[in-house]
């Protein structure tokens, strides 16, 4: 599972690249092969449109002020408050810059438009809402879509805020929406986990992909994450799946790719320890899974981690071109909590290599049998969202232990004991600022 958010008491920064258009944009943005792309998010390709900047989920920009020369030399623009806070701090998100607004959601669903130039406020939707996180705004169709709690899917009117649609996702109360979306053909992509705050993995819980349509917010399709109806044979016990993070476009190919998140009960429970209460691979968790953008209809995937016993979610899914000349095309690169970037042919998810990234200790275990410290643990690994040019994918590791103990009862040999706690909630103000660079020095 994932849990994060920005502190209560630091700024949400936009950098220069948010406020000075960038000269070039993603190739994907640019050259489309077909009229998908919402209207906005073409007209803005060279400002930050989408979660991950582009489809290919790049969050790069090859034409920026901000360099290795400038960034001691920014300075604040202005500061706009950001009027909620979760368990975890104010803000767990990307925020957009379409034109001349830039459009960001807090960890109480609050939804707030922002005048770019100076960071006055244009509207917000105040909902007061608790949300655990990662949640964002997707914007297209003359629409604003975002998260509200941890059950629905909302559309609001662009220019106003009006609220013109609400949906809720999960199919049970203890099932959440924990993803910021994106737009494309027009559908409006999302997910649930078994993770809400009526409950964290309970028995029968699974995260299902979403396909919604953009100006009702009717379920076109849907993709369950778990490969079995009875949820690898105990339900009562056993969840897993969805994902946390935007999934990559490939608008070449109609495909939307998704890093799917872990199985559980992780390590196990007294009477089924080393998840022998979910035998076998527990497909699709922690798998690169490819669908076809318009109809859901599964077209292949890879799994990274068969029965993970360790929350080895892999969250993250980003498009790479690699190559120069004749050699140029692009992969599927996913990576995750499991500390390791995987490539694959993005048209049958052919695995082509795997680089360990972080500290590794103990994670290729099956089982456990006692006190057993594993590295990447449950907060560690690959949390923040990757990026990529110029052919390199670049990531930011957290190298944060998981200290897993086991009981050695002949009936339970081996369990985990450590629980996951609710953080208490910050106190504190918060702002969405931006920077500017300041006058070169002399």
């Amino acid at each position: 599972m994932k849990w994060s958010a920005t502190s209560r008491t630091l700024l949400v920064s936009l950098v220069l690249s948010f406020l000075a258009c960038t000269a070039c944009a993603d190739r994907q943005l640019s050259s489309p092969p077909d009229e998908a792309i919402p209207p906005e998010v073409r007209a803005s390709a060279r400002d930050w449109p989408l979660p991950g900047r582009d489809y290919a989920n790049s969050r790069a920009t090859a034409d920026s002020a901000i360099d290795s020369s400038t960034v001691s030399r920014l300075e604040v623009a202005w500061a706009t408050e950001l009027p909620g806070r979760g368990a975890y701090g104010a803000a767990s998100t990307t925020p957009l810059v379409l034109g001349d607004t830039v459009y960001i959601q807090d960890l109480q669903s609050n939804v707030l438009a922002i005048d770019r130039a100076s960071g006055a406020l244009r509207w917000q939707r105040r909902y007061d809402a608790f949300a655990i996180g990662p949640n964002g705004v997707a914007v297209g169709w003359g629409k604003v879509f975002a998260n509200l709690g941890t059950h629905d899917l909302i559309a609001l009117e662009q220019a106003t805020g009006e609220e013109l649609w609400r949906r809720t996702l999960p199919r049970t109360p203890t099932e959440g929406v924990d993803i910021q979306p994106t737009v494309y053909a027009g559908l409006v992509l999302a997910s649930t986990v078994p993770v809400s705050l009526n409950g964290v993995y309970t028995g029968g819980d699974r995260g299902i992909l979403h396909g919604l349509d953009e100006a009702t917010g009717e379920s076109l399709w849907t993709f369950d994450t778990v490969d079995s109806p009875d949820l690898w044979g105990n339900p009562g016990i056993n969840s897993g799946g969805g994902s946390w993070y935007t999934p990559a476009i490939d608008t070449a190919r109609g495909r939307v790719l998704w890093g799917v998140a872990n199985p559980a009960p992780f390590p196990g429970t007294p009477e089924f320890p080393n998840g022998t209460s979910r035998p076998g691979p527990n497909l699709y968790t922690d798998s690169l899974v490819a669908l076809d953008v318009r109809s859901g209809a599964l077209e292949w995937y890879r799994q990274a981690q068969p029965h993970d016993i360790f929350d080895h979610d892999l969250v993250h899914s980003l498009l790479v071109e690699v190559g120069a000349g004749s050699q140029k095309h692009t992969i599927a690169v996913a990576t995750g909590k499991g500390g390791r970037v995987l490539g694959h042919d993005r048209d049958t998810g052919e695995l082509l290599w795997s680089t360990p990234v972080g500290i590794h200790q103990n994670d290729d275990l099956v089982a456990l049998s006692g006190p057993t410290p594993v590295l990447p643990g449950t907060y560690g690994g690959v949390i923040s969202p990757p990026a990529a040019a110029g052919g390199a994918v670049y990531v930011a590791t957290l190298n944060a232990p998981t200290p897993t103990s086991a009981p050695t009862s002949a009936r339970c040999p081996a369990r985990s004991s450590r629980s996951t706690p609710r953080p208490a909630p910050f106190s504190g103000t918060s702002r969405s600022t931006a920077t500017r660079s300041a006058a070169p020095r002399s």
